[in-house]
């Protein structure tokens, strides 16, 4: 399936509005569900993409996948961390002695399991036995009732995970339950804010700084902006001394800092940095989101256009989400940097040399029906797809701010 369908991903949401698991499933095509077949498949492909010699690559993030009764003892479950696993059954799966047997086999091997559907009067105190989490159909109609209905659960270790929460006030009441939630495309929706909106001040120093590793200045004048910033020096020394971009020798100055960086890596740390510095009330998910996008896009052109020109990619999908990250508009992010024209044409309208890539990368987490025809068009396989998007979830969760 990896090799003729598209990866769909949707993020789960603490009541903090921090992103604790993806649920993945393939594109579906019309209404019809996936075959047993298809999502042991699936199963099979992210298990070879998110384990690397035994490590997890994904931190701290569940995955939640579909599951029916026939892949309850794939081999692929063996390769994916029992505590970052969860599977989600149709409660009404359970009335077969043997799948609710093999459910809790899985659970007592520290397996999660998500059950949809859910008669709580019916399961009554076996539901810790069988289920990790239980969705439940969140109605923002009438709270209370559903208040009264969750407060048993509450005390239970059983999670609660709400489906469909379709605007910020359903989220809100949810939080207030103790509810997590799947909000499929609502972290995208801007919601209404008091806050501040606009660069703060760590931002307008990250944006001088953008403007002068693209004018070129010396490294003495990068030093002296940043010397302005005790907390964004820490921060660079910090990245320069990390396992990941492997220095090699412990880099005690600025200038050290910046001379090895080189400046396109420079301008890259800073595009991320720009994002994670916002004060957003909902940037969590939005700031996850613009990384993924932002690599995805990447991956997605360095075949096409090598490593140099993706790069410029990546810095297009990560601004491509700065206007909500900020509250304000696209057109102001962009009078306050000087950005090529190509990654202007593919912010404005998707379109030039990189716009394609961006589109497709956006299609992605939108589970749009553009999806196909973006990637045929870009010459790109569901595979290298559903690789690429994969490698960036994973990339997402190792990003050093």
């Amino acid at each position: 399936m990896h090799q003729t369908n598209f990866i769909v991903r949707e993020p789960l949401l603490d009541p903090k509005q921090r992103v604790v698991g993806y649920e993945l499933c393939w594109q579906q095509q019309g209404a019809a569900p996936s075959s047993p077949a298809a999502l042991e498949a699936l199963l099979d492909f992210v298990a070879g993409q998110v384990v690397d010699d035994d490590n997890w690559l994904l931190r701290d993030k569940i995955l939640f996948l579909d599951a029916v009764p026939a892949m309850l003892s794939a081999d692929a479950l063996h390769r994916l961390p029992p505590e970052r696993t969860v599977l989600s059954l149709k409660t009404a799966e359970l009335a077969n002695p043997d799948t609710l047997a093999a459910v809790q086999g899985l659970r007592a091997g520290g397996v999660g399991v998500l059950l949809r559907e859910a008669d709580l009067a019916r399961i009554g105190s076996r539901l810790p036995t069988i289920a990790s989490y239980v969705e439940v159909r969140f109605s923002g109609a009438d709270v209370g009732s559903q208040a009264r209905a969750y407060a048993a659960l509450k005390q239970s270790s059983v999670g609660m995970v709400a489906r469909p929460v379709s605007n910020w006030a359903d989220f809100d009441a949810c939080a207030a339950l103790g509810l997590n939630a799947f909000v499929g495309k609502l972290h995208l929706t801007p919601r209404p804010s008091t806050d501040a909106k606009g660069l703060n001040p760590a931002q307008t120093i990250i944006m001088q700084l953008m403007q002068m590793v693209r004018q070129n200045a010396d490294i003495a004048q990068l030093e002296a902006v940043l010397k302005r910033d005790a907390t964004l020096s820490y921060k660079l020394l910090r990245f320069i001394n990390s396992a990941g971009f492997g220095a090699g020798r412990e880099i005690q100055s600025l200038r050290q800092a910046l001379t090895l960086l080189g400046y396109t890596p420079l301008y890259r740390w800073l595009t991320l940095l720009l994002a994670t510095a916002s004060t957003s009330g909902y940037s969590p998910v939005l700031l996850e989101t613009a990384v993924v996008r932002g690599r995805l896009a990447e991956l997605l052109a360095q075949a096409a256009l090598g490593k140099s020109e993706a790069e410029n990619v990546f810095v297009a999908g990560m601004f491509s989400l700065l206007d909500r990250l900020l509250g304000i508009a696209m057109q102001e992010v962009l009078a306050n940097i000087q950005l090529s024209d190509d990654v202007v044409a593919a912010l404005l309208t998707r379109s030039g040399k990189y716009g394609p890539f961006l589109a497709l990368a956006e299609a992605c987490e939108l589970s749009s029906d553009l999806v196909a025809s973006l990637a045929a068009s870009l010459k790109l396989s569901p595979e290298d797809v559903n690789r690429a998007h994969l490698s960036a979830l994973a990339w997402a969760q190792n990003v050093a701010a």
